[in-house]
């Protein structure tokens, strides 16, 4: 059974910082692309950033230069660190797998993160 579990979200401050963690379990971690999108209420799922099998990483626009995802195979564990936030990265952040040239994807429950005063 394949399970993603995200974790790490909260409330934080404007400005603040906040880390991500989706510990993903039965599948063959370093094979899969991975992701992290984000839904804000009455809003659709946005691509936040994404990091290949390879390691390649793609960033939205407006996350760039203040998120940084990370992957670590060994523990089959996807990251993503964000600095800088504001009241617009509000949203609950889900964790995404996907094996590339098949129709194996898989996602995380989510986790909101809340940025405010």
């Amino acid at each position: 059974q394949v399970q993603l579990v995200e974790s790490g979200g909260g409330l934080v401050q404007p400005g603040g910082s906040l880390s991500l963690s989706c510990a993903a379990s039965g599948i063959t971690f370093s094979h899969y692309d991975l992701g992290w999108y984000r839904q804000a209420p009455g809003n659709q799922r946005d691509l936040v950033a994404f990091i290949a099998s390879t390691g390649n990483t793609v960033y939205a626009e407006s996350v760039k230069n203040r998120f940084t995802i990370s992957r670590d195979n060994a523990k089959n564990t996807v990251y993503l660190q964000m600095h800088s936030l504001n009241p617009e990265d509000t949203a609950v952040y889900f964790c995404y797998a996907a094996l590339r040239r098949t129709d194996y994807e898989y996602w995380g429950q989510g986790t909101q993160v809340t940025v405010s005063s």
